[in-house]
């Protein structure tokens, strides 16, 4: 069995359009890139036999995983920072759930549907007012109007 420069080149193209459009956690993007780095090696004909390229294949793409995805995360996130969502904090929002201490709820927030945790030592009712203090990806959280100073 022959697996051409091409072979590795199509594969690491999907792989890397696979991560573009599923927003994923930076996973498959390394496999992709090692794909397309297996390819440009059989193209140069320096890649070896199949079970070269295969362990090859792998080596690279875990330590690429390993090495660089918690950086990539790091550097991705300082450079949202000071996004939208930061301007929620001290928002008002409705609670739409009955939510006690540290409970999952739902809340509206600027005309849209929210997940809300509420962050109060006290429960939160249906209708009640509350103040965003804090969001963390796509939950936001909240304690009753009037409590934070």
């Amino acid at each position: 069995m022959t697996i051409e420069w091409w072979h590795w080149l199509v594969l690491g193209l999907i792989l890397v359009a696979l991560e573009l459009a599923a927003a994923g956690g930076f996973y498959v993007i390394f496999f992709g890139i090692a794909a397309l780095s297996i390819g440009a090696l059989r193209l140069l004909d320096i890649a070896g036999p199949l079970w070269m390229q295969i362990l090859l294949f792998s080596v690279i793409s875990s330590s690429a995983l390993l090495l660089f995805r918690r950086p990539m995360m790091r550097w991705l996130n300082l450079d949202a920072a000071g996004g939208d969502v930061d301007t929620l904090v001290g928002e008002t929002a409705v609670a739409l759930l009955e939510m006690q201490p540290g409970a999952i709820g739902r809340a509206e927030l600027r005309g849209t549907v929210w997940t809300a945790r509420n962050h109060a030592a006290t429960p939160l009712s249906v209708g009640q007012r509350c103040t965003v203090v804090s969001v963390d990806r796509l939950t936001i959280f909240l304690e009753p109007e009037g409590v934070r100073l």
